[in-house]
């Protein structure tokens, strides 16, 4: 009995079990930390795969749904990687009225510098239309050639080429926009139509977001001036391009592209576009933009209200523009200006 008790006393204490867990929790966290690393430095590689297997070829049938040549103009060949020129048109077709271009805006995009000029050209400008031999507003070149009498006529205007255009109808800038989530726009004061002969539109001021029918009542104002009203489409693009850069969005490209559908024709191939496309989504920071605008002053003929445009200013803005689609430009000239512009105008949308 006593050795028995002896025995109990002197007996080992049992082992605590090796925490075995430790390192293997220790690596699998310690991993977790890195691929997590990995995938924010890497976050758009990885994204960008995931749309190439998954949305690209969507995206490409819809382009190339889109695809229509300006008439016999043949689009120049053009690596993604050099500077081009590209005619945007907003074309706001609506009950009883020709479709014209509501918006022009000639567009310079330099790639490797990432950065883009916007000239607006004002649609009451008064020019030669190229095709018909007449001079009038600049925004019937479309209605009466579409495409190719546009590019040509703003061709003739500024004396540098236009490589490419790309049509859009404001129809379908609604559903675009809120495909993406909406877009931020600096709208400090109420924009309202308050003439009985324009359509009812109000957009209140100081929200974060506005929807796709806030961003068309936005770009379709026309109770100010045609100043305010194109800088307000150049702010829109700029705000637009943001929102769908942004990596949440990506995905949504395929929705934007089909939505556009009928509302948006080019002839940049799909190729040309989605290489394009690529290289500026993998840069670290969204496009430096610059905006301009053609000066002039009113005048009224036969009592048509026309925009004559000031020729000092013309032989300002073609030197500009040249400058900018030289590829062995060395230094890129900024236009006058362009800063003051938009801020001293942006309170007044």
């Amino acid at each position: 009995m006593m050795e028995n008790s002896a025995a109990h006393l002197t007996r080992r204490k049992p082992k605590k079990p090796k925490k075995r867990w430790k390192k293997p929790l220790i690596i699998i966290l310690s991993t977790l930390i890195v691929l997590g690393g990995v995938g924010f430095i890497y976050q758009k590689q990885l994204v960008l795969l995931a749309f190439n297997l998954f949305a690209s070829g969507t995206v490409k049938e819809a382009l190339d749904e889109s695809f229509k040549p300006a008439g016999d103009k043949d689009a120049p060949v053009v690596e993604h990687t050099d500077p081009f020129s590209l005619l945007l048109l907003g074309i706001d077709q609506r009950d009883n009225e020709p479709s014209r271009s509501d918006t022009i805006i000639y567009s310079v995009v330099r790639p490797e510098e990432n950065k883009v000029l916007l000239l607006s050209i004002p649609r009451d400008s008064y020019t030669d239309i190229i095709g018909r031999d007449v001079k009038s507003k600049i925004n019937s070149a479309y209605a009466h050639g579409e495409a190719k009498m546009a590019m040509d006529t703003v061709e003739h205007l500024l004396e540098n080429k236009v490589d490419f255009y790309a049509a859009i109808n404001f129809n379908g800038l609604k559903d675009i926009v809120d495909a993406v989530g909406g877009v931020e726009l600096p709208i400090k004061k109420n924009i309202e139509n308050k003439l009985k002969t324009h359509e009812k539109l109000f957009v209140e001021a100081n929200k974060p977001i506005y929807s796709g029918e806030e961003a068309l009542g936005y770009v379709r104002y026309r109770e100010d001036s045609d100043f305010n009203r194109t800088m307000r489409h150049r702010l829109f693009l700029s705000a637009f391009m943001n929102r769908a850069l942004e990596v949440k969005n990506l995905t949504k490209i395929p929705d934007v592209i089909q939505i556009a559908g009928s509302n948006f024709t080019t002839n940049m191939n799909s190729d040309f576009i989605m290489k394009f496309a690529e290289s500026l989504y993998m840069k670290d920071n969204a496009p430096t933009i610059s905006n301009y605008m053609l000066k002039g002053e009113g005048a009224t003929r036969s009592g048509t209200w026309y925009y004559d445009l000031s020729e000092s200013d013309l032989q300002y803005v073609r030197t500009l523009l040249a400058n900018w689609l030289d590829p062995d430009a060395t230094e890129i000239m900024e236009p006058e200006s362009a800063e003051s512009t938009d801020s001293a105008t942006a309170d007044k949308a």
